[in-house]
């Protein structure tokens, strides 16, 4: 695939924000509109071309853990607040910063984590849990080696302690499982397929009114063979 081949020719070990994003979409899994621009002017642009609320984020193949370098403004609701915003993350010492990410803020809704890892001796391991900061909390993880078929996801989607949340939840209608099934084991597929990817973390995957979301993603890249 182009995207890891152009990574590769970088010399990069990880793909940016917005390539992982298109990544996962060849592989049918929904991602947030978004557009990637370099400066304050092309970040209103973009915004007016998406639609507020945007969320807009310092991005950059190496910049992986935005939140620890206060790379993220969520909330933006006009053009003063995006240039605002804009103006901050340039001004900022952001180590791995190559460009701005303009994104739809996505409502309220389910956070959920979709993700694949290597086993070294089981190979690809899809993972399915709670998303958001109820990952690292409460742990809440099925995992299951890739292939999957709709039985496996679906098993794992009834796995976890937190299930209920997919059902019908304060006024919102249950999650489509056969949908997040198939995303399963679309993600299964990607890992079976792409042997350079090592790691996926789709976190959150939202579920709102839109019906599923990639709201962010990962993607890091196996090592490559160095010539001795």
């Amino acid at each position: 695939m182009d995207i890891i081949a152009s990574a590769r020719a970088a010399g990069l070990e990880s793909l940016t924000e917005h390539d992982a994003k298109k990544l996962i979409k060849a592989y049918d899994v929904p991602i947030t509109p978004e557009q990637v621009v370099q400066d304050a002017d092309a970040a209103l642009a973009a915004a007016q071309q998406i639609g507020y609320p945007v969320a807009l984020k310092a991005t950059g193949a190496k910049l992986l853990h935005k939140t620890e370098h206060k790379a993220i403004r969520l909330g933006i609701d006009d053009d003063d607040e995006l240039r605002q915003a804009a103006d901050e993350l340039l001004a900022a010492d952001i180590p791995g910063r190559e460009g701005l990410l303009v994104q739809k803020m996505i409502g309220e809704g389910r956070e959920l984590l979709v993700g694949m890892t290597r086993d070294p001796q089981f190979g690809p391991v899809v993972a399915f849990g709670l998303g958001g900061v109820f990952t690292e909390i409460l742990k809440d993880v099925a995992l299951r080696v890739a292939p999957l078929d709709k039985v496996d996801a679906l098993e794992m989607i009834d796995q976890i302690r937190g299930r209920k949340i997919l059902d019908e939840f304060r006024g919102m209608p249950a999650v489509d499982r056969d949908r997040l099934a198939q995303i399963l084991i679309n993600v299964g597929t990607l890992a079976l397929e792409l042997p350079d990817v090592a790691e996926l973390d789709i976190n959150p995957l939202m579920i709102g009114p839109e019906g599923p979301l990639a709201v962010d993603a990962l993607v890091r890249l196996t090592p490559q063979a160095t010539d001795e």
